[in-house]
């Protein structure tokens, strides 16, 4: 099976053995935005890219948006969920949800805005040589606006933090635009994830490179989100200064492969 292009991707309406590339967007209360990502990803990529919307029983009615996008878009799923479960077994259940409808091409982004799905594409591409493609706002080429000093040093200390102690080699481990291949969701143990906040996504790179994939960061710009309100509370950031020191902890041998970052350290 050959690796995405655009044109690969624009085969997917009429080919059944082009690569099935699928986007999870995991929601709660984004009623503002659902709509607005969903067009800019269209506006980038086939329609037969499968959209799986996850939403944790949002109050706000996304989950009944994500309901009528589906009836002109069939490409556009929703898994609803109960309550507010948390980040990282949304994107779990989502993962599943599309290898189990053939997904070899899986992507992540959050759905207020903050990621540019214009950088899809760059970051689908990237799978030709990696396994993990992670969008980074911290090799050379990548940024974050509209973020005041502090944020943006809280950020990136954050990110120094957790790959220097777990010996990643990656610039910005927990970014949530990302790309994977087939192989590295079915490789990294989905069921054994055990981070449910912002540290799902330091802990899915480590396991990424402890299982001896290839991990790289491409260049994004990052925007805060313009509608809405932030789902980062205390309780997320007090599971991240813990949850990490415990993924070194719980290593039992070896170190993890270094990352490759576009741009150069």
């Amino acid at each position: 099976m050959g690796w995405p292009t655009i044109a690969h991707l624009a085969a997917l309406d009429r080919d059944p053995e082009a690569v099935a590339t699928w986007l999870v967007l995991p929601t709660y209360d984004e009623a503002e935005n659902l709509e607005r990502i969903v067009a800019s990803i269209r506006a980038v990529l086939p329609a037969g890219v499968g959209i799986l919307v996850v939403d944790d029983a949002s109050p706000d009615g996304t989950g009944e948006i994500a309901v009528r996008l589906a009836t002109t878009d069939p490409a556009i799923r929703l898994l609803q969920r109960h309550a507010k479960l948390g980040l990282g077994p949304a994107y779990v259940a989502g993962f599943w949800r599309v290898l189990e409808e053939g997904a070899e091409v899986v992507c992540q982004l959050d759905a207020d805005g903050s990621h540019d799905p214009a950088e899809l594409p760059d970051l689908i591409a990237a799978l030709a040589d990696a396994d993990l493609v992670i969008g980074s706002r911290y090799v050379a080429g990548g940024r974050i606006e509209d973020w005041g000093a502090l944020r943006r040093g809280v950020s990136r200390l954050g990110g120094i933090y957790a790959s220097r102690l777990l010996g990643m080699g990656v610039r910005d481990p927990t970014s949530g635009f990302r790309a994977y291949r087939r192989e590295a969701l079915e490789a990294i143990g989905l069921d054994a994830v055990e981070a449910k906040g912002y540290a799902f996504q330091v802990e899915m790179t480590h396991r990424a490179l402890r299982h001896g994939m290839r991990v790289v960061e491409l260049p994004i710009v990052f925007r805060d989100r313009s509608r809405g309100r932030s789902k980062m509370t205390p309780r997320i950031a007090l599971e991240a200064a813990w949850r990490i020191p415990a993924m070194r902890l719980a290593r039992r041998s070896g170190r993890p492969r270094r990352a490759d970052g576009a741009g150069g350290r």
